[in-house]
């Protein structure tokens, strides 16, 4: 297994340190445009390596894509972070040009790969490699369903004063602070509906915590989060590579499911050696089935700003 992380700032070394501690893959190529930088990066993650147990083999390029060949997984992390104050779709623009040549020199020398999207708007930027790409719907996979399920689980661990090996629970929707969907329904403890031990106001204000915590954070940081989001594409990432068949709500172009046609959007989907495996369609409410709507509206939005 070989995976290519594009991108060594934080995101990106993130991802290839969660993906090499876990050491289901033989190689992680993590490539930068900035001279020296994940030559940098990889030589660090390589010197704990004997520390933390790990035998993946961790090699840095300064944009040389030919080192990049026959990965079986990319992700693609390129492009500005958010900074406090900005929207995701704020940074349309500059990541549009970024991700679209990335994808094309990633799949010249891996025509069969697997890619994950986690650059912003992620939507939008899924979208972008499926229209420009040619690849197989069900190997272009964005990553933030992953990440705000993470985030989610989180936030119901902390209302609930549980452990959060304890928590269940799944958003879906645009990977936005107003596109979300926190299914709160559906969230249990130990298979209980969380419902039985929080009030319906405090399990709003858990949804809302949760639709603004990329936001929280970068307020916070003063650029976008890095650990949760490396933590969420390593999780997709072994699910491929091991064949695990688990189920992430991830970024998937859809047509028809959810009654929706022609756009990328979070939804639960089965991950394995093929990438997408299937897409589950899960009974919503008739809320869940409008905000759902109403989110897939926003991201349409946010696609029409592309030149394709």
């Amino acid at each position: 297994m070989k995976v290519t992380v594009v991108g060594a700032g934080a995101v990106g070394a993130s991802c290839a340190e969660y993906i090499a501690i876990k050491n289901f893959a033989a190689e992680v190529v993590l490539l930068d445009i900035k001279e020296g930088f994940a030559e940098g990066k990889a030589m660090d993650l390589m010197q704990t390596a004997s520390l933390n147990g790990f035998d993946t083999k961790i090699t840095g390029s300064t944009n040389d894509y030919a080192k990049t060949a026959n990965s079986d997984v990319c992700v693609i992390t390129s492009g500005i972070p958010r900074k406090p104050g900005m929207t995701r779709e704020e940074l349309i623009g500059i990541n549009a040009g970024i991700v679209k040549t990335v994808s094309s020199n990633l799949i010249e020398h891996s025509p069969e790969t697997i890619i994950i999207v986690v650059s912003n708007p992620m939507d939008t930027m899924t979208y972008l490699v499926h229209k420009t790409t040619g690849l197989a719907k069900n190997k272009i996979i964005g990553m933030g369903g992953a990440l705000d399920s993470a985030r989610f689980k989180y936030r119901l661990a902390e209302a609930l004063e549980a452990p959060i090996s304890d928590i269940d629970g799944m958003v879906i929707g645009g990977h936005s602070d107003k596109g979300m969907v926190p299914l709160t329904r559906l969230a249990t403890r130990n298979s209980v509906p969380v419902s039985e031990f929080i009030s319906e106001e405090r399990l709003t204000q858990v949804m809302e915590d949760t639709k603004v915590g990329g936001a929280t954070l970068t307020g916070l940081l003063g650029t976008s989060a890095w650990y949760a989001p490396g933590a969420a594409v390593s999780g997709m990432v072994q699910a491929i590579a091991c064949d695990t068949k688990k189920i992430f709500p991830c970024s998937t172009l859809l047509d028809g499911e959810y009654g929706l046609n022609d756009l990328c959007i979070g939804v639960p989907v089965v991950l394995g050696k093929n990438g997408i495996e299937s897409i589950v369609e899960i009974n919503l409410s008739d809320a869940e089935k409008a905000h759902l709507a109403s989110s897939a509206e926003g991201v349409s939005a946010t696609n029409g700003l592309l030149e394709l």
